[in-house]
């Protein structure tokens, strides 16, 4: 029989409010095994792990039960504690007075009697639990990193500078993400790609980094440490490794009228071309579905153009297999789509503001083409409509964000900072020139971030209106087009009318196309707007609940540059971890099929969300065939209970949570424990 210590915790004044902790150690010590029930100020305290430490050794104690705050902060601390002492770690339980009972409870009679049941059923699943051993897993020393934007560069490089390889994939045919087209950033006005390109070119050029470009991620298997990842590198229609970058491709195509995705359809690019000057690899690639040559067979201009002999036509996609320890995805954003083009056509809005219709309504990041040095104006901020300067410009915040009848209900944290910045690149190309911002809310949020704000406002000039605008017209003004923005100014409640030359819409940040798709290869949850889903907001925030995958930058919610950054090293530093190990330690509360029992139907293995079940032979020493049985991997299974809830035959378990356990838990409910001390034998 079980020698079980409870320790009751008054978590200061957090639990001890509204539980008599004194009066619920005393009915406590009343439980058959129970050998010693005691209650301190703070359990959590060297103090508080010493006499947990104490009683074990002199008690001779084989289980513990520590009654105090949730398991998710303190569970490994008492588990290690018992350790030291000699006691099983799995043999210990934790019962949660606190959310579940005093936060949750006004009356302290109430809320001491709901503690005595909670920790009953604490002591009958102790009672029932039996000694583990953490598993081990094979660990493959190399990391896998989705994405390549300023997030992904930074994990690949924290990664690959500590001394291991790493695999990169981008589905661009640039590293680079959505930074590199950026003009400046906030809150220090630096150039963007001052910042960015010495850390594209090292990416590329890193011995310890294998890059990817124009690729993307067909297949996930394995689990942590064992991941098996099948890459289609698509076609490029050069070979890399012989092109020298010299441009005659593409300064000789003849199709030279195609919208470039770079600069948001803003400019026209080559059907063969480099993404943008600083791009990494600096080698271009050819749009199959525009190239005279795939369309008509009579071009080739290219290949005929090219020296060194690096134009393939007949290149196609190659399946690549990479092994890896650990992934981490980071693969942005990006903007929410607004106008009839919206994929989801419940979310189709913002027609009143005129974007897809009127050329000079564009969206913050075509701005940002139109500003940059590299972009198809070279640096001037000319309307698309006709190329003129724009003497007036209207900037409308929250399109898409914070609405929940058209858009979605969260803030994009960054709209606020980069349309100040925005305002202050205007003013500081166009001096005379009037910025108008139409916002709900500033939020400015972060180092320098407020200052920021003030700044556009109070020395560039940005004349701010807190409303929002109705509808967006164009009109003929003195015979020139104007874009008329009508809204409301409510802190003078008034009506605002302007005449613009261009409307500039900061819409909300989205994950970028194909995330949900990748997150399901992966085996990693999201939420309804697609965002992947972390394990833990604030103990976890760059890990998923797959094992072994990582989430940083954009793809995980809204972030700026910087906190993306921070994220990234954190997601690289998590990743360290593993591979620093000579083998991975996973906790062993995970499936267990009882061979005898089962009838290997599958309905385990094809319920599984983890792909940790399959069907095996059994086979005898003679190698006969027995019977067929489920079989668990114990790296894959995340210890969810899927597999046992559809179990007909019932020969799946899972340890520390067994049927056995729960219904011990269940029975203790029947007849509890009273305040008063008194109990039945056997009545819990």
């Amino acid at each position: 029989m079980a020698k079980i210590g409870v320790f009751t915790c008054w978590c200061g004044e957090n639990i001890a409010r509204h539980v008599d902790c004194q009066k619920v150690s005393d009915a406590i010590s009343h439980l058959p095994g129970v050998f010693c029930s005691v209650n301190y100020k703070y359990m959590c305290s060297e103090p508080g792990q010493s006499m947990i430490a104490e009683k074990i050794k002199s008690l001779g104690l084989t289980a513990v039960v520590v009654a105090s705050c949730s398991p998710h902060m303190h569970l490994k601390t008492f588990r290690q504690a018992a350790k030291n002492a000699g006691v099983n770690p799995y043999l210990v339980e934790m019962a949660n007075i606190r959310e579940h009972c005093s936060w949750v409870h006004s009356d302290r009679e109430v809320a001491t009697q709901k503690a005595i049941e909670l920790i009953t059923m604490a002591v009958e699943k102790v009672r029932h639990n039996h000694a583990l051993a953490p598993i081990e897993v094979p660990v493959t020393k190399r990391a896998l990193v989705i994405g390549a934007g300023v997030a992904g560069i930074q994990a690949a490089l924290d990664i690959a500078s500590a001394g291991h390889e790493v695999v990169v994939v981008e589905k661009e045919p640039s590293v680079g993400g959505k930074m590199a087209g950026l003009s400046e950033t906030f809150p220090t006005l630096d150039c963007s790609q001052c910042i960015l390109t010495p850390r594209m070119v090292e990416v590329g050029q890193h011995p310890n980094i294998r890059l990817y470009t124009w690729s993307e991620v067909e297949k996930v298997e394995g689990y942590i440490g064992n991941f098996k990842v099948t890459i289609r590198k698509k076609a490029r229609y050069v070979d890399i490794t012989k092109c020298t970058g010299c441009g005659n491709c593409w300064n000789s195509c003849p199709n030279k009228k195609i919208p470039n995705s770079f600069d948001y359809n803003l400019g026209n690019r080559t059907a063969i071309y480099v993404p943008f000057p600083q791009a990494v690899p600096a080698r271009p690639v050819i749009d199959a579905s525009r190239c005279l040559k795939f369309k008509t067979g009579k071009c080739g201009i290219c290949q005929k153009n090219c020296a060194a002999g690096a134009i393939n036509f007949e290149d196609h996609d190659e399946l690549i297999v990479e092994e890896v320890g650990a992934i981490v995805v980071a693969t942005g954003y990006q903007l929410y789509q607004i106008g009839k083009e919206q994929e989801n056509p419940a979310l189709a809005g913002y027609g009143e503001y005129g974007y897809g219709q009127y050329k000079d309504v564009i969206d913050s990041l075509q701005f940002e083409r139109l500003i940059s040095a590299s972009g198809p104006t070279g640096g001037e901020p000319k309307r698309p409509s006709d190329g003129k300067v724009p003497q007036k410009i209207v900037f409308i915040q929250c399109v898409g964000s914070r609405d929940n009848a058209k858009g979605v209900s969260y803030c994009s944290k960054i709209c606020c900072m980069y349309t100040a910045k925005h305002t202050m690149l205007y003013r500081h190309k166009v001096h005379e020139g009037e910025a108008h911002v139409f916002y709900m809310d500033i939020r400015s949020g972060g180092k320098k971030y407020d200052e920021f704000v003030r700044r556009a406002i109070e020395q560039d000039g940005a004349i701010y209106h807190r409303g929002r605008v109705s509808k967006i017209t164009e009109e003929t003004i003195d015979g020139e087009r104007k874009l008329i923005v009508r809204g409301a100014d409510t802190l003078s409640g008034k009506p605002v009318t302007v005449e613009a030359d261009m409307v500039v819409l900061a819409c909300a940040m989205s994950p970028t196309t194909g995330a949900t798709g990748l997150a399901q290869k992966l085996s990693v949850g999201y939420d309804e707007y697609g965002f992947l889903s972390e394990s833990h907001p604030k103990l976890r925030p760059v890990e998923t609940n797959s094992a072994g995958v990582f989430v940083c930058g954009a793809c995980q919610g809204p972030k700026d540059i910087p906190e993306s950054v921070a994220q990234a090293s954190a997601a690289a530093a998590k990743v360290l971890i593993m591979l620093s190990q000579p083998h991975l330690t996973r906790e062993p509360e995970i499936a267990k099929v009882n061979e005898v029992l089962c009838a290997a139907c599958g309905a385990c293995a094809k319920t599984c969300p983890y792909q940790a079940i399959s069907l095996e032979d059994i086979r005898d020493r003679k190698g006969n065939f027995v019977k067929r049985t489920a079989r668990v991997n114990p790296g894959l299974c995340m210890g969810c209970g899927t597999c046992v809830a559809v179990c007909p035959s019932k020969s799946v378990d899972l340890e520390g949570f067994s049927e056995e356990q729960v219904y011990a838990q269940i029975e203790s409910l029947a007849t509890p424990l009273r305040i008063n001390g008194q109990s039945e034998e056997g009545g819990v």
